[in-house]
């Protein structure tokens, strides 16, 4: 059993809130103005330093506010980065932690006609926030993101996309090889929704006003949020299509298509994204052996194209599955502090 941290955080806790413009008009109806918060460290109102930035974003159904809980035989955040500089592993940070949750109950942190513009939000509305009000060093070379599962997928994907905002990025059991991780799940997906004459407005109703969200409805919930990410149709409920024929199952290969060209394993080959990765100072991926979502299969290929291509990344693969995997994070906060500081 883990030892318990009993530790108070060393430093404090505050709430930026933003009124963002790239997320208004979202489909969902999902608030614009969107809470971060702000971990300063511990001398941070005594000093006039300047810190790097770290940000947090997590898997699907969390939101930056769970990482700064208490949690039980484990840490929280702040708990576990000021052990870390205690232990002489990093240095003092300041941490943002936002909460990105959404009405379909996550996000991939990517530019959705249904979502919200959440790449926006996170790299050029969240950032200037930060800056005006914070001591963050400034400079991408300065700046470092990272997540598990959802939030694994997002910081893979600002390398990818983004590196003139991050200067490193630690991705942990990310989404990659959809044909994996994706593709298997249509035909469950579809027959759950057959159960709602109205389809997928029928189920997001029952979602809403239901006391609690059972693991099978959290489960479809995920596959519609997927859907509304890689492949909106402003036209539909939520802006929710699936990339298969609802009666057959079949693939619609142009919608398909769609959601290939988000996946990191595809991503690789463009050659926008091989400079991207080639300019980051830092680039840490690891996956657990036994994830249940297939995910480390997506990891092997992905790390075996970078090793490919002379691109520079730190892989580590380790003897657990997707759950509960946050001690990771003693190995990757450190990796992004020696990256950035």
């Amino acid at each position: 059993m883990p030892k318990q941290n009993f530790d108070q955080p060393h430093g404090k806790i505050e709430i930026l809130e933003i009124d963002s413009t790239a997320l208004k008009n979202n489909m969902l109806g999902d608030p614009a103005v969107r809470s971060v918060a702000m971990y300063l460290p511990q001398g941070y109102d005594s000093s006039a330093e300047d810190y790097p930035l770290l940000v947090d974003i997590v898997g699907f159904t969390g939101s930056g506010f769970a990482h700064i809980g208490w949690k039980a035989f484990s840490e929280s955040v702040p708990q576990r980065i000021d052990r870390l500089i205690d232990e002489g592993k990093m240095g003092p940070v300041i941490v943002a932690l936002p909460d990105c949750f959404t009405s379909l109950g996550g996000n991939q942190y990517i530019n959705s006609a249904a979502m919200g513009n959440w790449a926006d939000f996170l790299t050029q509305e969240m950032i200037r926030a930060i800056e005006n009000k914070y001591r963050v060093k400034r400079g991408r070379q300065h700046r470092g993101i990272f997540g598990k599962s959802s939030g694994g997928y997002g910081a893979i994907i600002h390398g990818m996309l983004y590196a003139d905002t991050w200067g490193a990025t630690a991705c942990h059991s990310g989404d990659m090889a959809f044909d994996l991780c994706y593709r298997g799940d249509m035909a469950g997906t579809l027959m759950q929704l057959s159960g709602y004459e109205g389809g997928v407005a029928a189920f997001m109703e029952k979602i809403q006003s239901d006391r609690k969200v059972s693991g099978s409805d959290m489960h479809l919930l995920m596959n519609l949020a997927m859907a509304a990410s890689y492949d909106p149709d402003p036209e539909q409920p939520y802006g929710v299509r699936l990339p298969v024929n609802e009666k057959t199952c079949e693939l619609i290969e142009e919608r398909w298509a769609n959601w290939l060209a988000w996946d990191p394993v595809r991503m690789i080959e463009r050659v926008d994204v091989q400079d991207n990765l080639k300019s980051l100072q830092g680039l840490y991926i690891d996956c657990g052996a036994s994830d249940q979502y297939n995910l480390v299969f997506g990891a092997r290929q992905l790390t075996g194209r970078l090793k490919a291509l002379d691109i520079v990344h730190q892989y580590e693969e380790f003897a657990d599955n997707h759950s509960n995997v946050d001690y990771r994070m003693d190995v990757s906060l450190p990796y992004l502090y020696e990256a950035i500081k």
